[in-house]
């Protein structure tokens, strides 16, 4: 695979690896290894200047403020929806909310659909691959509304059995809600495949896109996605900031899910009157600077251009995988045909916890656990796995430094 290290990469990784200040750090004695990348992404210098342009130069609350400041700020953070509406392609900009994050938005839509549209005796699909997130959230409504929860099962590879999907699609189906990418596996899904599937019987479906939305092109119309989610931090941005995508039909149907300052038109002590999309669902003060910080962040990203970033982290993927399966004892956790951005693994009978304890030590930043999956972790019968998550600042020397280090690793807890 040596070949892969001189390919003509798409963009100058050096150039791009020194626009990222952390990387440019020591631990333990050692430069930084960063492979926890489906936990965070790191920031470019761009999205940090722009926190620090807001809180130096303009910090003022948004909407309404007459006075300068309140209008750049306001500038600042409408043009981050904008921003988001062109990087993933909807309809119009009051198709877009802004959340907290994935789980946020999640928790949105299950409360706001749940409310409208959910009765005893209905059920919501979910996939056997879904972080806590994407489970608890439809648990709630399910047992607030009498409803059945579906799950859509797996096979050994990690990949969903579509024929089992078949058979859960009936009329009482009221939505399907899975992963694009599947945060402890790496399978992506057929998604274009589940949601023609649900639209035969007028399902609405919601991609859950945290583990999508830095690796992957999306566009939300040419899927035909009902509504999607993802998280800034993910995209390189900023933490606390997430985007809602729906479907303006939808939208408008569903009823606020908080109430305060922002969502409301009018108020008297007999009535309130909602604001118009997208206001109806961003109750209170926003997070100001992180929207500004996504906007620089999915601005960097398109500077950069998604289908590079794709080539070239699929090239790095590939030579992970084979230079990983050169160690001996090692097996990957799910094998799924097409993956993306995360490789779990086990190594022996070594407990994942001690293996990234000793990758600490040489610098090199893991993730180990459940990730967030315990369902996933259940099937396959582990504690857990050692996941490597990557990034198009990863480099080939890093996945080598990987190697090395399980293999020292593994000799001394052998």
């Amino acid at each position: 695979m040596e070949k892969l290290k001189s390919i003509d990469i798409p963009f100058d990784i050096h150039k791009i690896r020194a626009e990222f200040p952390i990387l440019q750090t020591e631990v333990h004695g050692h430069p930084l290894v960063y492979l926890d990348n489906a936990a965070t992404t790191q920031k470019p210098q761009v999205v940090i200047d722009s926190l620090v342009e807001y809180y130096t130069q303009y910090n003022s609350n948004v909407h309404r403020g007459v006075h300068h400041l309140s209008q750049l700020a306001t500038d600042g953070f409408e043009a981050a929806r904008r921003t988001a509406q062109q990087y993933i392609n909807a309809g119009s900009e009051s198709e877009i909310i802004f959340t907290k994050g994935t789980t946020d938005g999640i928790n949105l839509v299950a409360q706001s659909f749940a409310k409208a549209f959910l009765k005893p005796g209905d059920s919501i699909i979910i996939s056997a691959m879904e972080h806590h997130s994407n489970i608890v959230p439809w648990q709630i409504v399910c047992q607030q509304y009498g409803a059945e929860l579906k799950v859509i099962p797996m096979d050994e590879n990690g990949e969903l059995i579509l024929s089992e999907y078949d058979k859960l699609l009936n009329d009482r189906v009221r939505l399907v809600s899975l992963p694009y990418v599947s945060n402890s596996l790496g399978t992506v899904n057929p998604v274009d495949l589940i949601i023609e599937k649900a639209h035969k019987s007028d399902i609405p479906v919601l991609l859950d896109s945290a583990q999508a939305i830095q690796h992957l092109p999306i566009d939300v119309q040419k899927l035909d996605v009902d509504f999607l989610v993802f998280s800034s931090h993910k995209v390189f941005g900023p933490t606390g900031m997430g985007i809602l995508y729906g479907k303006e039909k939808w939208l408008d149907l569903m009823p606020p899910y908080q109430g305060g300052g922002e969502m409301i038109k009018t108020v008297t002590f007999e009535k309130t009157t909602y604001n118009e999309l997208p206001f109806k669902f961003e109750a209170g003060t926003p997070h100001i600077e992180g929207a500004i910080g996504l906007d620089a962040a999915l601005k960097y990203t398109q500077s950069i251009g998604l289908e590079n970033i794709q080539k070239y982290e699929a090239l790095l993927y590939q030579y992970a995988i084979e230079q990983l399966s050169t160690i001996d004892s090692l097996r990957f956790i799910g094998q799924a045909k097409h993956r993306a951005g995360a490789v779990s693994m086990m190594v022996g009978d070594i407990h994942p916890f001690d293996m990234g304890e000793i990758l600490d030590k040489l610098g090199i930043a893991v993730r180990t656990g459940h990730h967030c999956t315990e369902p996933v972790m259940n099937f396959f019968k582990i504690p857990g796995t050692i996941r490597a998550s990557f990034s198009f600042y990863n480099t080939f020397e890093e996945v080598d430094r990987l190697v090395t280090g399980i293999k020292r690793a593994k000799a001394m807890l052998s």
